[in-house]
C-alpha cells in the first residue's frame, strides 16, 4: 500500500475551518473499509461519512494540508491524536459501480466495549459536533507541536510537506459528542474494533444522525 504524506500547503490556497472532531473518526472508517492500516496511502478522491455517538481522545494536533488525489487537489484539515475511545461508530461509503451506486457501511462499538484507536491522522473537510479541549494551544508553529501524534515528514517526493512555522492547533485532550463529518482518507497504528459489522447494499448509504 502506497504511502499517503501529512502535512500542509499555503492557507491563502483554501479556507478550512478548524475541526478537531473530524480526528479519530474519520480514522477508523477508512481503516474499516480499506481492510489495512498503514502509516499512510495513496488518496482516492472519494469521500465519506463517519458518525459517532462520542469520542475521548488524548494528545491532539491539528493543520492545514492539500491532499492529492486521483480527481486533483483537495483542500483538508488533517488531525491527529495519540489514542481515542469511541462510542457507537458509524462509517458509510458510496461506490459507483456499472450497475449503479452500491453502500458499504460499517458499524463498531454499540455494546458495552468501546472502540479504541492508536496514533490517529485523518484528512476532512467538514464536521458537526461538541467539543472540549483540555490544555489547548491554538495559533501554535505546526513544526513546533508536540502534544499529537505529528505532523509526519512528507514522502521521498515532497508531496504534503507542511510549510514551517505555519497555523496549528494542539491540545493534551480532546472529547466529542454527536460527530457527523465528511472525510477524504486517513491513516491509524491500530484499531480494536469489537463487535464489528458491515453491510452492502444498493443505493446510495448514509450514517444515522
Amino acid at each position: 500500500m502506497k504511502s499517503q504524506t501529512r502535512g500542509g500547503t499555503r492557507w491563502r490556497r483554501f479556507a478550512v475551518v478548524m475541526v478537531p472532531s473530524v480526528a479519530a473518526t474519520a480514522a477508523i472508517g477508512v481503516a474499516l473499509a480499506q481492510g489495512a492500516l498503514a502509516a499512510s496511502f495513496s488518496v482516492s478522491g472519494q469521500q465519506f461519512q463517519v458518525t459517532a455517538k462520542s469520542l475521548n481522545g488524548k494528545g491532539f494536533v491539528q493543520y492545514g494540508a492539500l491532499d492529492q488525489t486521483k480527481k486533483g487537489n483537495k483542500p483538508v484539515a488533517v488531525v491527529g491524536i495519540n489514542s481515542a475511545e469511541i462510542v457507537k461508530l458509524c462509517q458509510a461509503v458510496t461506490i459507483p459501480t456499472p450497475i449503479g451506486d452500491v453502500s458499504m457501511k460499517l458499524t463498531a462499538g454499540d455494546g458495552d466495549k468501546k472502540v479504541e484507536a492508536t496514533k490517529l491522522f485523518i484528512d476532512a473537510d467538514d464536521l458537526s459536533a461538541n467539543a472540549k479541549f483540555t490544555n489547548v494551544d491554538i495559533g501554535v508553529s505546526v513544526s513546533d507541536t508536540t502534544k499529537g501524534p505529528g505532523p509526519a515528514a512528507p514522502d521521498k517526493d515532497g508531496r504534503g510537506a507542511y510549510v514551517p512555522g505555519s497555523f496549528a492547533q494542539q491540545a493534551d485532550e480532546v472529547e466529542f459528542t454527536d460527530v457527523n463529518q465528511r472525510a477524504w482518507a486517513t491513516s491509524a497504528g491500530s484499531f480494536t474494533l469489537p463487535g464489528l459489522h458491515m453491510s452492502v447494499s444498493t443505493g446510495a448509504g448514509k450514517c444515522p444522525g
